[in-house]
């Protein structure tokens, strides 16, 4: 069984003094965060159930949570993060996989020679990256996370395939300096 425990969300300050907290979702869909069972702390010990959730933009959220009925109780929550169990998702859909799965694929180069393995998938805002721990040791190498860099991904064999763009692998022979005008 999965043991593995997946971020799906962060409870932010309360909201009003009735026990409301905002909620942000990083969940596909945000507003799914209040169908998944078995909420919880990162270390599964404190359980939290979403009674209601009012959508306020993109991916944030008013929810009322069960046990929590004053500000006081909304402010103890500030900034817990919100795990869920991975064998509780449901199997995704072909061509389809959680990012969470990807961490410990072996990265391999076309060839189908070892890179490394991906130890995290990491996003800043401007897409996914893939972090790789190189096979060799040594700083860890970061791969955008497109499918021009990401050609294939076989989660069930446990490996990727990675194409570095030209830039990375030294094929664009380096950096062009800015030229100066006279």
């Amino acid at each position: 069984m999965d043991d593995r425990r997946l971020l799906v969300g962060r409870f932010g300050a309360p909201h009003g003094v009735r026990g409301e907290v905002r909620l942000q979702s990083f969940t596909g869909d945000p507003g799914a965060i209040a169908g998944y069972a078995e909420l919880s702390d990162v270390s599964g010990a404190r359980q939290f159930a979403i009674r209601s959730l009012r959508h306020i933009k993109d991916n944030l959220f008013v929810a009322r949570i069960d046990g929590i009925a004053d500000r006081d109780g909304a402010e103890r929550l500030t900034n817990v993060e919100i795990y869920v169990s991975r064998a509780t998702l449901p199997a995704p859909a072909e061509e389809e996989f959680y990012l969470a799965d990807l961490i410990g694929l072996s990265a391999l180069d076309e060839s189908r020679a070892p890179i490394g393995r991906v130890a995290n998938v990491l996003d800043f805002g401007g897409g996914d990256i893939l972090e790789i721990a190189p096979a060799g040791g040594g700083e860890t190498l970061l791969f955008p996370f497109t499918k021009a860099v990401v050609p294939e991904i076989d989660v069930a064999a446990g490996w990727l395939i990675v194409a570095p763009p030209r830039e990375v692998s030294g094929e664009a022979g380096g950096v062009d300096a800015p030229s100066s005008k006279n």
